[in-house]
């Protein structure tokens, strides 16, 4: 495909909903809120936060708004908003957790190829600039289809939950 451009108009329904919880507590800058801390501080809630993997470092979830069918984010558990915040042991554990969920999404999806990324900062795109994640995104030809661009909807062929528990499956 040779698409000058990759549109997600569904993102801007997240976005508007952060600026309107800023600007509904007078904060010029609030991010998506420290709920990866709340996921590292209660495993027991993994299952219900969509956690499909964690170690002693960090863990591996579902994103919830999600680019296309078993988006993961890897995060370490101890928030920091960018890669050179954390020592290098740290940072070989988040590397970890990275190679970790691409050998799941391919394993258990098997896609075409994987977007990997970081959003480092508000300007990159954060949306939760306080506490450095990665994205892993599986992908396939066609994935941003008529639907996506006419509809302005994503079609995401399963639930969260079933995606997870294929991913629990996966690590076992």
């Amino acid at each position: 495909m040779n698409n000058e451009n990759l549109w997600a108009p569904w993102r801007n329904v997240y976005l508007d909903e952060l600026s309107r919880k800023a600007e509904a507590a007078g904060k010029p800058d609030l991010d998506a809120g420290p709920f990866l801390v709340e996921y590292w501080k209660n495993p027991d809630r993994d299952e219900a936060n969509h956690v499909v993997y964690r170690d002693e470092h960090g863990m591996i979830l579902l994103n919830r708004y999600p680019y296309a069918a078993g988006h993961l984010l890897v995060a370490l558990g101890e928030p920091r908003p960018t890669l050179l915040d954390y020592e290098p042991a740290q940072r070989a554990a988040f590397w970890h957790l990275i190679e970790f969920g691409t050998d799941l999404v391919e394993r258990t999806f098997h896609p075409q190829g994987i977007n990997t990324g970081i959003n480092q900062g508000r300007a990159a795109g954060a949306g939760m600039p306080d506490h450095l994640h990665a994205h892993l995104v599986p992908r396939w030809h066609g994935d941003t289809n008529f639907v996506t661009v006419v509809g302005q909807v994503r079609v995401v062929p399963a639930s969260l939950e079933t995606i997870a528990a294929q991913y629990r499956a996966a690590v076992t």
